[in-house]
């Protein structure tokens, strides 16, 4: 994985050196600047591209909401902040995550690993998925990835489910999984794969898509979570 260049944007210099130190414990994770406020932040930002800032809220000349307002196509966000009252707005701006102060490591990197999530995510999209292509009879029939809605088992055989068909292949859930692209496609069960962009509601214990009800695993259930982009 390419590494996070980020900034740390905070008023407070204990919390700046936090977060500094949290970041040089982790991997894939570079801390290129340190600003004291939004302004700061800001005249960094129009010479230099960042992958993540680790944002406090409540600071002098610019807010850290208005440091978002500001950016044209912002980078990912993590807030970092004392005050809980600011969670549902700062979630209208699709940030990463919401960390009260004071935290942990593990809360860091909680909110790192969505931040890496997402940014795997938003790279992965960027390429054209692999069309699969299966035995029907005596033919090789082409099914585009982006047609796949969930993988199912059934006994020795796989049911591919795509808007219009479904195909029964003689394969195993891993050498289909092997196919698919990581990226598009999430492992939720061990006898069903789903594409995240087709799942239409979810709850702690099961999936929907086109009507069909899909079970969620408890071994897959956190990084199901983790790979959703939740606001």
């Amino acid at each position: 994985m390419n590494v996070l260049k980020s900034i740390v944007v905070d008023d407070e210099e204990l919390s700046r050196n936090v977060l500094r130190n949290f970041a040089s414990k982790t991997q894939d994770v570079e801390v290129v600047a340190m600003c004291e406020d939004g302004l700061e932040a800001s005249n960094y930002l129009s010479r230099h591209a960042v992958d993540l800032i680790f944002l406090d809220i409540e600071m002098p000349e610019m807010s850290g909401i208005d440091l978002i307002k500001s950016l044209t196509k912002p980078p990912m966000v993590i807030l970092v902040t004392s005050k809980r009252e600011h969670a549902i707005e700062a979630f209208e701006y699709n940030v990463v995550d919401y960390v009260l102060k004071p935290f942990d490591y593990a809360r860091f990197l909680k909110a790192v690993n969505r931040a890496r999530e997402i940014f795997q995510n938003n790279q992965g999209s960027n390429e054209d998925d692999p069309d699969l292509f299966v035995k029907v009879d005596s033919r090789l029939v082409k099914i585009p990835a982006n047609d796949v809605y969930w993988v199912e088992a059934l006994g020795d055989y796989i049911v591919i489910n795509t808007e219009e068909s479904k195909y029964i292949v003689h394969n195993t859930m891993k050498g289909i999984e092997s196919k698919l692209s990581s990226d598009k496609f999430i492992r939720v069960h061990r006898s069903y794969i789903v594409r995240l962009d087709k799942i239409e509601t979810l709850d702690e214990a099961v999936i929907v898509i086109k009507q069909k009800i899909i079970p969620i695993g408890g071994t897959y259930r956190s990084r199901l979570m983790n790979r959703l982009n939740m606001v």
